[in-house]
């Protein structure tokens, strides 16, 4: 595998570098809202991609690859890949219902010993037994849970999925090393009774009652992950690697970098990392006007960390509202609204937060659902770009200034989301990259780019 140092590049090949990020940030929005082709399944372009299976059973297989990174290295990965697919970073985003015995069958092709582990899941059991840490003669922790052996072994882990929520599934075994390079993935657990629901709960507030009902059209998982490459340099080439040297140089979000974050799913260059994290909504509408779309329901961001250093993201344009952490849902033993907006989510490591997110749409404004009156200047008054199409609240597809064009045809709105730690922006020391993605806005009006 290649390994560069990214840091060392001219100033020449940085200012490409950041040219062509902006090129592939143009196409990959502007270029795929429908329907993408990944191996023998159609995706939609973006969005949460499932892996399910009516009697929520899954094989999972460890395999070895590598991910692209947006400074032209290649890292070596490991992963749990579904059945005989081949390597994919991170693993398969496992859907099941509530109440559902869940079975995965671990399949071990590596030189190590492997295992996987389920935080927030009860009574979880290893070949029929239950799941306990493992000792050597000498008393010496080896594993958190029973593991399928080096070179072919096997380990059946199965569990009752008795709470909704977001988790994750993780190695057990040697985990400092094993998670960073790559045996992680997220676990989505739905309510029996409201598919649509992240919970079953109801709050109340006042008058008012909540459920965590969402758009089953926007739902999106961000999975945070970073890498030490000199590690996985270590680990390809059987070498021993000293954790007190471990050294971030990659963020990632579902297993990419910006502005490979953007790309949609299945994107054709990124053919081992299929997921990707645009969070692509329309506005928040419950009294459509003509020809308008109803959306009376905010879409629903899952949002997991398996890094090993707080993740300060916030989708910069908006607030999201926090409705359950760690699987627990933010409502009182009295039925009280519990959850809070919040403009930055600090993501520590192994949490997870669901939280939901609207755009309120200033054409349709409203003192009770819409309240935010804005005022659209004169559009000789208005500034023109990239990112931004005519109105200061949300792009529009109207008739511009002479003399003026943009990039965003569609009139839809471009709203950047990142870490706030600026560290965690970069690719071994190239800017803008790491945790950075976008949220997409496109205009209620359907067009044909929707």
């Amino acid at each position: 595998m290649k390994h560069l140092q990214s840091s060392t590049m001219g100033k020449p090949a940085r200012l490409l570098t950041i040219l062509v990020l902006l090129v592939m940030i143009l196409v990959a929005v502007n270029g795929s809202n429908g329907v993408v082709t990944a191996g023998h399944q159609e995706w939609p372009a973006h969005g949460m991609i499932c892996t399910s299976n009516p009697s929520a059973t899954f094989t999972l297989t460890t395999r070895g690859g590598a991910i692209s990174t947006p400074d032209g290295n290649l890292v070596y990965m490991w992963g749990y890949s579904e059945a005989e697919n081949p390597f994919q970073h991170p693993s398969p985003v496992l859907c099941v219902n509530e109440g559902d015995t869940v079975t995965i069958v671990l399949n071990n092709t590596l030189s190590h010993d492997v295992s996987i582990i389920f935080p927030g899941q009860h009574d979880v059991l290893a070949n029929g037994l239950p799941s306990q840490p493992q000792f050597d003669l000498g008393g010496n922790l080896t594993s958190l849970a029973p593991v399928a052996a080096a070179n072919g072994g096997s380990m059946t882990y199965s569990f009752v999925a008795d709470s909704p929520g977001t988790y994750l599934y993780e190695s057990g075994t040697e985990p400092a090393i094993q998670v960073n390079m790559g045996l992680f993935g997220a676990l989505v657990v739905r309510p029996a009774a409201h598919l649509d629901w992240a919970y079953n709960e109801v709050a109340i507030s006042g008058d008012d009652i909540y459920t965590t009902q969402f758009n089953p059209d926007a739902e999106f998982v961000m999975l945070f992950s970073e890498i030490d490459p000199v590690l996985h340099m270590a680990v390809e080439q059987g070498q021993p690697y000293n954790m007190n040297n471990y050294r971030s140089r990659y963020w990632l979000i579902n297993g990419r970098s910006f502005p490979d974050t953007v790309a949609p799913n299945g994107a054709e260059w990124l053919p081992s990392q299929p997921y990707g994290s645009l969070v692509y909504i329309h506005p928040h509408n419950d009294d459509p006007g003509a020809g308008e779309a109803y959306n009376p329901y905010p879409a629903l961001i899952r949002y997991l960390s398996v890094g090993t250093e707080n993740y300060p993201h916030h989708p910069h344009g908006n607030h999201s509202r926090i409705v359950a952490q760690d699987g627990n849902v933010l409502v009182g033993s009295g039925g009280e609204d519990m959850s809070y907006e919040k403009f930055t989510s600090l993501l520590g490591p192994g949490q997870t937060y669901d939280e939901l997110f609207a755009w309120a749409d200033v054409e349709n404004w409203n003192p009770v659902t819409n309240p935010i009156p804005v005022t659209i200047p004169q559009l000789q008054n208005l500034t023109f770009g990239t990112f931004y199409s005519g109105s200061p609240y949300l792009g529009t597809s109207d008739a511009l200034p002479v003399g003026q064009q943009v990039l965003n045809s569609c009139g839809e709105y471009y709203h950047i989301a990142h870490n706030h730690a600026l560290q965690q922006i970069t690719a071994w020391g190239i800017v803008l990259s790491g945790h950075i993605t976008f949220a997409r806005i496109d205009p209620p009006l359907p067009n044909d780019c929707n």
